[in-house]
């Protein structure tokens, strides 16, 4: 064990240590002429269940001695003259524990009565028995009263202690100053946090920690996690660079207040650069193939409560190969692989119809699985030869029986199906190449014992199709990145994390534990029965935690995504393509290739032709203008009614324009002979919005009126007759602000003024969904050109991508000024804010290429080229703008 012999896991879980005294240690049958040679010199630890004695020579065990145990505590009253002192402790106990013999990891040897003398070489036993005699009385309490009695002896030692100054720089100033404990696995360590205006110190109470003074550089976080610790929203996890000293810090506080109170506190520091990550973005990075199944389940499984420091909730991974007895592992195969629609507990349907069949009978709360799928136990069982002290400090120091370890990964997956009481998933080590699957191995040569069969327990046996441990680890990461996998893994998610993890969704899903292991389903703050509080905690404890639930609608599947900005010769896609993929994905700049400003009132909506060389704008003006990017000038202006224009678009393959009108109406005009064919009342208040489906050849209109109108014929060329051509009308409950068809035409999506987004269908011209999004105006909408998402922005300032399937979320982020147009062309999206700046976003990587100042005052309209190598904005300021990137 690194850094010396004694370590925290020596004590039992949640044990304290205090601090400790230089000492020698005397065994009782030492005699004047024995005493040089049994003496043993060391340190004897205080801690607040046990006295711990650490002797220099690492072939004598180190024994504890449990207060709990003591019949004796007191100043030595014997006579000796070869002590030459009667600064010595006398200890008489019922039970001692011989620990580390000769530094062989090894179960404890516990060893009925002892009497113990030990002479304190610079502390005085008058000043040191007082505190231990304190901590013995507590022992005797029971379990609840004694951890409110340490809890109060902790506090009251800490409140005693500040922060040494001397460990500041000569201009550092104190933020503030705190008490926490520095938790990792079974382990907790109490100090003192100090903030300064560049670093934050970590203070222990005692000299356990490799340094006196644990100092983090705030310009070096990079993620500040809120941890629900010990079912209490009371830990902090603070990740930095992963080469400095610290680079990773989980703190516990004794209250949320003085949590939230730290975490705000950091936030404010001008020195603190965290690094932007948000679910929604690992969400849709994850769904288009940026980051792969591995890294996003270490996320979410982050996102939910589950850290590596923390036994009682640490991440939890899915088995997916169900095949451990071929001689090859065919990843192609569906056969290979685990249901992962279904819990573990939900595989075998004869064992669940046993389970079910007990459910029936329980009163209630009732539970389908007696057992977790992830508790401490189950997490040391798989861990057990990397951290075999781990397992000791967790079962008394005792391993577990041979027969029952993590002998053979068959065995294990066999029993997960079968065994009624059996439901545990994997741990990440199982798919983490980085550590080769170190902990299938017993490199440490621990003697675990023997099997019934006489086989000793070493290395955990594979299964044929693995060519060693670094090979077993390397093929299930290969499946977990299968396409299979990536295909169903959101069914697991939405089991483990997500809308069927509890309540209606987990009975229909076979997905109910036993109700403790909810959070939020016991509030401890609320008991103050100090017995019934901690019998509860205990509970909770050993049988598992579910994760904290982050999805609550159903998570959206993986799509088979191209990396085109980031590989774009990697996938087949034709030259033209690759051409402005590569011209994006090396983005310096956005360039102003073209400027006019011949509207006299605000651009309202600017499109662009088929070749990508000709613009077309509509303007309050009640005007409109055409322009020619090659010739560099206006090539069309015409006067189009006396009201406001709204909208307009090109029918395809026709040179007529459709122009919406703030008049009610809409209008046609024929561009080849520069005039006006059709003037049709199209509404009951202004035309907002208007859009043309190009595979259904629908034309849809939305209004002040609150409706939204569906012409069809308007192709043919043929006049627009209301009484023919208008095909539905589509009722919502404010004002219509924008539309959007999906590429297939299948669905509508409009916006209102109210926030609200709609989804049609337009086969049965339904309404599929209703949802609000929004706080205020929705001002632009555009669908994906998989047809699978949408994207939305609005005067609340949101941007936001949607799942059309599911109605998640996949990402959003909030601007300060409020979001008025946005235009969607496969990978690149652009938006226009009302303060005049332009944003250029990879919808893929999730990223935000370019932002430029584009306009004085709103952009009110953008959009981006057929070919994607120009974008067009229109302004409040009067002017159209096209713009190409450098």
């Amino acid at each position: 064990m690194e850094g010396g012999r004694f370590s925290l896991l020596l004590l039992e879980p949640g044990e304290i240590y205090f601090e400790d005294f230089s000492a020698i240690f005397i065994p009782v049958d030492t005699t004047p002429n024995t005493y040089d040679i049994k003496k043993q010199p060391g340190r004897l630890k205080l801690c607040s269940k046990s006295l711990v004695f650490d002797p220099k020579d690492i072939s004598k065990p180190l024994i504890k001695i449990p207060l709990k145990d003591c019949d004796i505590l007191e100043q030595w009253k014997g006579s000796a003259k070869f002590l030459q002192s009667n600064n010595v402790l006398s200890v008489h106990c019922r039970q001692y524990i011989e620990m580390l013999e000769k530094n062989i990891v090894a179960p404890y040897k516990f060893v009925d009565r002892g009497n113990f003398l030990f002479i304190l070489n610079y502390a005085q036993i008058t000043d040191c028995l007082p505190r231990i005699s304190q901590l013995q009385r507590a022992s005797t309490l029971p379990a609840a009263e004694h951890a409110d009695m340490i809890a109060t002896i902790v506090h009251s030692r800490q409140a005693r202690v500040r922060f040494d100054q001397m460990w500041l720089d000569l201009y550092e100033t104190t933020v503030m100053e705190t008490q926490a404990d520095k938790v990792s696995p079974l382990v907790v360590n109490p100090g003192r946090i100090l903030l300064s205006n560049i670093k934050l110190y970590f203070q222990p109470y005692n000299n356990i920690e490799t340094y006196p003074v644990l100092k983090i550089n705030l310009n070096s976080i990079k993620r500040l996690v809120k941890r629900r610790f010990l079912l209490r929203q009371i830990g902090l996890e603070i990740y930095s660079n992963e080469n400095d000293v610290v680079p990773h810090l989980y703190l516990s506080f004794r209250t949320q207040a003085d949590r939230d109170n730290l975490y705000t506190t950091l936030l404010q520091q001008p020195e603190l650069k965290l690094k932007d990550i948000q679910q929604d973005i690992m969400t849709l990075q994850w769904q288009n193939g940026v980051i792969s199944n591995y890294e996003y389940l270490v996320y979410i499984n982050s996102q939910a409560d589950r850290t590596v420091n923390d036994l009682t909730q640490y991440p939890v991974f899915p088995w997916v190969i169900s095949d451990y007895q071929s001689s090859e592992l065919n990843l192609n195969n569906p056969n290979s692989f685990r249901d992962l629609s279904k819990p573990i507990g939900a595989l075998n349907e004869t064992r669940l119809q046993r389970l079910m069949e007990r459910y029936e009978e329980m009163s209630h709360p009732k539970f389908l699985y007696g057992s977790h799928y992830s508790t401490p136990g189950f997490v040391l069982f798989y861990l057990v030869r990397l951290y075999p002290h781990y397992m000791l400090c967790l079962q008394n120091g005792r391993f577990d029986h041979p027969d029952r370890m993590f002998n053979s990964v068959a065995d294990v997956y066999r029993n997960c199906l079968n065994n009624l009481s059996d439901f545990k998933e994997l741990v990440p080590e199982f798919y983490d190449l980085e550590k080769e699957g170190k902990f299938l191995t017993n490199e440490m040569g621990i003697h675990f014992g023997y099997r019934h069969n006489g086989i000793k327990v070493g290395d955990v046996e594979l299964p044929p199709w693995a060519d060693g441990p670094k090979d077993f680890v390397h093929k299930l990461r290969d499946a977990l990145e299968s396409d299979y996998v990536s295909k169903t893994l959101h069914h697991w998610i939405d089991l483990i994390f997500g809308y069927k993890q509890r309540g209606e969704e987990a009975a229909s899903a076979k997905n109910l534990f036993y109700h403790l292991c909810y959070e939020g389903s016991v509030d401890l703050e609320a008991i103050l029965d100090l017995n019934q509080r901690h019998a509860l905690e205990v509970q909770i404890m050993e049988f598992g935690q579910i994760p904290k639930q982050i999805f609550k609608v159903p998570h959206p599947e993986r799509k088979n995504s191209p990396q085109l900005l980031k590989h774009p010769s990697s996938v087949g896609i034709n030259s033209k393509k690759s051409e402005y993929v590569e011209l994006w994905n090396n983005l310096k700049s956005l360039e102003l290739k073209s400027s006019f400003k011949t509207h006299r009132d605000a651009v309202r909506c600017v499109v662009f032709n088929e070749d990508s060389d000709k613009v077309i704008s509509v303007g309050s003006d009640a005007k409109m203008k055409m322009f020619s990017i090659s010739l560099n000038r206006q090539i069309r202006s015409a006067n189009v009614g006396t009201m406001p224009l709204s909208s307009c678009s090109k029918l395809p393959n026709m040179n007529v324009l459709i122009i919406g009108s703030f008049g009610n109406n809409m209008v046609l005009y024929d561009l080849d002979f520069g005039k006006i064919t059709q003037d049709v009342l199209a509404h009951e208040d202004a035309v907002t919005c208007l859009e043309w489906g190009r595979e259904a050849e629908l034309l849809a209109t939305g209004s002040g009126d609150c409706t939204i109108r569906l012409w069809k014929g308007i192709s043919i060329g043929n006049n627009i007759k209301p009484a023919q051509c208008l095909m539905a009308q589509l009722d919502h409950t404010s004002q219509v602000t924008c539309l959007a068809f999906d590429p297939a035409n299948k669905l509508l999506v409009s916006g209102t003024e109210d926030g609200d987004i709609y989804i049609w269908n337009i086969d049965t011209l339904s309404l599929m969904e209703k949802t609000t999004f929004h706080s205020g105006s929705v001002r632009a909408l555009r669908c994906s050109s998989d047809g699978q998402k949408i994207a939305s922005c609005g005067d609340d300032g949101l941007f936001q991508i949607i799942d059309i399937n599911t109605g998640m979320a996949l990402f959003y982020k909030s601007f300060t000024d409020p979001l008025m147009c946005l235009q969607w062309s496969d990978l690149l999206l652009v938006l226009g804010s009302s303060n005049g700046t332009l944003h250029v976003w990879n919808t893929n990587d999730v990223v935000c290429l370019r932002q430029i100042k584009a306009h004085e005052g709103t952009v009110n309209c953008v959009d981006i080229s057929p070919d994607r190598k120009l974008i067009v904005t229109g302004g409040e300021d009067h002017h159209v703008k096209i713009w190409q990137p450098l």
